[in-house]
């Protein structure tokens, strides 16, 4: 196997732990908040609990959020004999991993015994976790730029890393049920889940995600060219801020992607509860994380294709389309598992394809924000979809916290215990809202996104030529 070959399936099931991670962290550890943590507490206790460590988590991840560019450019500065990306990389997966398994504990029963204690701790363990989960983010998607500067051999890079990254989160979210039932049971526990089954579940994602940066790490190579040479000067927090802002491109991308994030997160974060209080079916939830990995399965392989024949700005709106017929068809399905289940396809199928769009997008403002502006900024541009992604987990977190408490959907009760006005809160922050935001997405992309393909070509000549005629 070539060593081209060799790094695009290290980068692969890098993504491929990473995203198991990210959705574990993102949904599931609020789903045990709500179902598991504060068992043994009288119901207005625990509803009191639950509002507290989403408070917390939300409050930490968007205060943290404003030091992702501070993150990105502590990371263009490391000078090593592996390069800036891979010290990164290994240290934040290896932490972040550590410190998942501890928040999916009740810290030795003092969730129950002494929950002021318990906060305390929680908040300091959290501000951790997501801190060098930051760094590992930041590190692992800024380097595919490092490691080509050629916009095809990009979007496999990315390719390969977003089929791995669509097995991670989905195969987790297919098997979520399963291994903490399993664990439950093998812990003498009983039901489906319990606080055992949780935090077995948490070590093995730890496991992968661990694992998967240091493979990564010992397999990917940094490509030294012109482009990155000409520009390896150290730059203060000032310029950081100077860069993003300068970067209309970039900035637009933003917005149109964090009104989609938040609105994707919104969704899947509470999925668990569609079926488990909306549905009444909690064990067909595993066809979730089947639809959504074989839809995965089949789509990013078609990127290539795909942006070839049409450009990635037409996959982009004509994923966010599919993604709002999912959601008509979701408010329309009742509680029929097979319009839900097409409802599903058509809401997984265009994800993998949009995020790759505006990966690809994001990683093309390298070379025009270089363009533009004369300094390159890897990691300080790529470090702006992390941060979004990041955004959009914390009100994913807030999301499921609030819809479990306001609809009803916490503790012991059950789908008989559910209400007409309890289902309708589900749905509007669950379909109605997202759906909005969506349609907010898609049309700021329509009107202000212009770096295609084409374009970031021309700038890369552009700028190959310029730095040549410097050198002379």
């Amino acid at each position: 196997m070539s060593n081209k070959m060799k790094q695009r399936f290290a980068y692969a099931f890098g993504a491929f732990g990473h995203d198991a991670y990210y959705v574990t962290l993102s949904t599931y550890f609020m789903i045990f908040v709500t179902s598991t943590l504060f068992s043994g507490a009288d119901k207005a206790t625990e509803a009191k609990y639950i509002g507290i460590v989403t408070s917390l988590v939300v409050g930490i991840r968007l205060v943290e959020i404003i030091f992702d560019p501070i993150i990105g450019s502590i990371i263009d500065n490391t000078r090593t004999k592996y390069g800036k990306f891979k010290p990164w990389l290994v240290i934040g997966g290896l932490v972040s991993a550590l410190t998942l398994v501890i928040i999916f504990t009740n810290f030795f029963g003092l969730a129950v015994s002494n929950p002021s204690l318990y906060l305390g701790l929680f908040a300091v363990v959290f501000v951790l976790l997501d801190s060098f989960y930051s760094f590992k983010d930041i590190a692992f998607w800024s380097m595919i730029p490092a490691l080509s500067s050629d916009t095809a051999e990009r979007g496999m890079l990315a390719t390969f890393a977003r089929f791995g990254s669509s097995l991670g989160a989905n195969g987790t979210t297919a098997l979520v049920v399963p291994i903490v039932a399993f664990f439950t049971v093998l812990t003498g526990g009983s039901g489906k889940e319990s606080a055992a089954g949780w935090f077995w579940f948490a070590v093995i994602i730890a496991i992968i995600s661990g694992g998967s940066a240091l493979v990564t790490a010992k397999f990917s190579k940094e490509n030294e060219t012109v482009l990155r040479t000409q520009t390896n000067e150290k730059y203060n927090i000032l310029d950081v801020f100077r860069a993003i802002a300068k970067n209309d491109q970039l900035l637009w991308l933003a917005l149109s992607y964090m009104f989609y994030a938040i609105a994707n997160v919104a969704t899947t974060g509470v999925l668990l509860f569609y079926f488990k209080f909306v549905i009444g079916h909690v064990t067909e939830f595993a066809m979730v994380g089947v639809v959504s990995m074989i839809t995965g399965i089949i789509a990013v392989p078609l990127f290539p294709v795909l942006t070839r024949l049409i450009t990635r700005r037409y996959v982009f709106i004509s994923g966010i389309i599919l993604m709002l017929l999912g959601y008509f068809t979701f408010t329309i399905a009742g509680t029929n598992l097979w319009i839900v289940g097409l409802g599903l396809v058509l809401f997984y199928f265009p994800q993998q394809l949009i995020f790759l769009s505006v990966l690809m997008t994001i990683t093309d403002s390298v070379e025009y924000g270089q363009w533009k502006n004369g300094v390159r900024n890897e990691a300080v541009t790529l470090s702006l979809r992390p941060l979004l992604d990041k955004l959009a987990g914390a009100f994913s977190n807030a999301i499921v916290g609030f819809v479990a408490i306001a609809a009803g959907m916490t503790g012991s009760a059950t789908f008989k215990d559910m209400t007409v006005s309890g289902i309708h809160t589900y749905k509007l922050y669950a379909f109605y809202i997202p759906a909005a935001l969506m349609l907010i997405s898609m049309i700021i992309f329509i009107s202000k996104i212009k770096l295609t393909e084409k374009r970031h070509a021309e700038i890369v000549q552009e700028l190959e030529t310029r730095y040549s005629q410097d050198e002379k």
